[in-house]
């Protein structure tokens, strides 16, 4: 009875996640959330994903991209203000935080009524909050519990080793770790190739 009770909340969730998708591949397993607060923001997402996490579109103008064979595990979160970008094969581990935008204002005088306009159920004022887009590139790898904010590039073939948070650009082929993350080494090309 309770495995019934588990399939037929999860065939639920999926059909609510699926109508909250711009475009959707085949394949894909939307088992996490999906969660477009503006009727304008766009979610895509590829074919063979497996979507265990969250992705939140915060405003209209949010575009979140995901390619091919992307993987956002459990407990991650991918908020999204402007522009998140996930290429093919990315591994984004679980617990996670992708962030392009602060979200509140630097300046107290200017995020004061923030928490009063959450209560009330109104639309958060994003005109004093800083965005740039992120960018994960092909065959990354986000390690658990990193968080990748605003702005960063993460490049083809990356690590991110595990609880790292990443505030600049890391290069392609590099395994990167710490807070702030720095490049720890280099990935040359695999064993017998």
């Amino acid at each position: 009875m309770i495995d019934l009770l588990r399939k037929l909340v999860h065939r639920n969730r999926a059909r609510e996640n699926r109508s909250r998708v711009t475009r959707l591949g085949d394949g894909t397993r939307l088992d996490g959330v999906i969660d477009r607060r503006a009727a304008g923001a766009e979610i895509n997402i590829g074919a063979h994903c497996l979507i265990q996490g969250q992705i939140v579109a915060e405003r209209d103008e949010s575009r979140v991209d995901l390619a091919d064979r992307v993987l956002l595990g459990g407990g991650s979160v991918i908020d999204c203000a402007l522009s998140v970008t996930v290429e093919r094969n990315v591994l984004i581990s679980y617990a996670c935080l992708i962030a392009d935008a602060d979200n509140h204002s630097l300046f107290p005088e200017l995020r004061v009524n923030d928490l009063a306009t959450w209560m009330d159920g109104r639309r958060h004022d994003w005109s004093h909050t800083e965005m740039a887009p992120i960018r994960i590139c092909e065959g990354a790898w986000i390690g658990a519990r990193s968080i990748i904010l605003k702005g960063v590039t993460i490049g083809a073939g990356a690590v991110v080793g595990m609880g790292s948070v990443v505030t600049r650009d890391v290069p392609a082929r590099s395994v990167v770790g710490g807070n702030p993350a720095r490049v720890i080494r280099e990935i040359g090309p695999a064993p017998g190739t």
